[in-house]
């Protein structure tokens, strides 16, 4: 009969430095990764949101490839200056609309520049 020795024990794996590598990842992503800032748009929609309208059309559209003022295009920066003449004061609302295809940051950048020329009444419709 053939021998081939004392029959060993079996060794349990060490799971310690698997557990420290897992660790360290874990650690590494949470610092590694940016959580987003939630910033909220104050802004009255549709009906019944904004108050009572007064005065000559204000309608700002928001187009895939620019912006019309009333039907009329018109450049970005000339906008609040266009605005500015249809409006007795900047309490008036000014309403916008974004057409099909606009994109979400164009509308966000044009009521950026809006809030930043004073004009806080700002309606969004459909």
């Amino acid at each position: 009969m053939i021998r081939f020795g004392p029959p060993r024990h079996r060794r349990r794996p060490n799971l310690t430095p698997m557990i420290d590598v897992v660790f360290l990842l874990l650690v590494f992503f949470m610092l590694a990764s940016r959580f987003g800032v939630e910033r909220a748009l104050p802004l009255a929609l549709g009906a019944g949101g904004g108050g009572d309208y007064t005065g000559p059309p204000r309608l700002v559209e928001v187009l895939p490839n620019g912006l019309s003022l009333n039907g009329a295009a018109i450049a970005a920066p000339a906008l609040v200056q266009a605005l500015s003449g249809l409006m007795r004061s900047p309490d008036d609302i000014v309403v916008l609309r974004a057409r099909d295809g606009a994109d979400l940051q164009a509308l966000v950048t044009v009521m950026d520049s809006l809030t930043a020329a004073g004009l806080s009444r700002l309606v969004l419709v459909e």
